[in-house]
């Protein structure tokens, strides 16, 4: 075991990971999210216009601080176009990455040879019914072979150049950029998993976040455009 960890430090060692955060308004949670993204070789924040100290706690924090037309999607582009290095990570600002995720990713995308991958998560609280959900969101990106963003997927560059990046739309970017990843190559599971806030979980109600997303998603992938999706997403939330 001793020499496999020295093998893939060894390989990290030589490879850029990227951490890419867009945030808008998450002073609350944005410290956490920095701290565990600190061993990167660079981290990103693309603020939406935040109103609060979301700018200014990632400042302090020594992150690479840009400014970006709201919404998801156009805040991550821009973060990737901006980003130098040969892998990046896609982190929401709620969420934490595992101890020793750089080695993990580089294991992925540079020991198993696949071009893209995720991580499985755990919510920061909750009881059995968000564990039992956490289960199926790991069943499901398993058997889908895809992820969301809550599993702070990550790409080497070049792949994600290959198939354009992600589309601008304001919801569901995530899911099409891992349609057009899983047309490039290999989804590999990295070591470790992203705590990620169940704060929508506890304001909306397990249920009905639970269904409310599962139904917008299968709306999306049935060919109902974001633009439409994203305007009953705010009028609900």
């Amino acid at each position: 075991m001793r020499d496999a960890t020295f093998a893939v430090t060894s390989r990290s060692e030589g490879v850029r990971v990227s951490v890419i955060i867009p945030t808008l308004d998450e002073e609350a949670a944005i410290s956490a999210a920095l701290a565990s993204a600190k061993p990167a070789y660079e981290v990103i924040v693309v603020d939406g216009g935040s109103a609060d100290r979301t700018v200014e706690i990632a400042t302090a924090m020594d992150a690479r601080v840009l400014v970006s037309a709201r919404g998801r999607g156009r805040q991550l582009t821009a973060g990737a176009a901006a980003a130098t290095g040969d892998v990046m990570v896609f982190l929401h600002a709620d969420s934490q990455l595992p101890v020793g995720f750089v080695e993990s990713v580089v294991e992925v995308i540079h020991g198993k040879g696949c071009s893209w991958g995720r991580f499985d998560i755990r919510f920061d609280e909750g009881g059995p019914i968000l564990r039992l959900i956490a289960h199926l969101i790991a069943w499901r990106s398993r058997w889908t072979r895809g992820a969301t963003g809550d599993q702070a997927i990550f790409v080497s560059r070049r792949a994600y150049e290959r198939v354009g990046g992600f589309p601008e739309d304001g919801l569901f970017e995530d899911v099409a950029l891992c349609r057009r990843l899983k047309r490039d190559g290999t989804m590999g599971i990295a070591r470790g998993r992203v705590v990620t806030s169940a704060r929508r979980w506890r304001r909306d109600g397990t249920i009905r976040t639970s269904l409310r997303m599962w139904s917008l998603k299968c709306l999306y992938l049935l060919g109902v455009r974001a633009e439409s999706l994203e305007r009953y997403y705010r009028n609900v939330r």
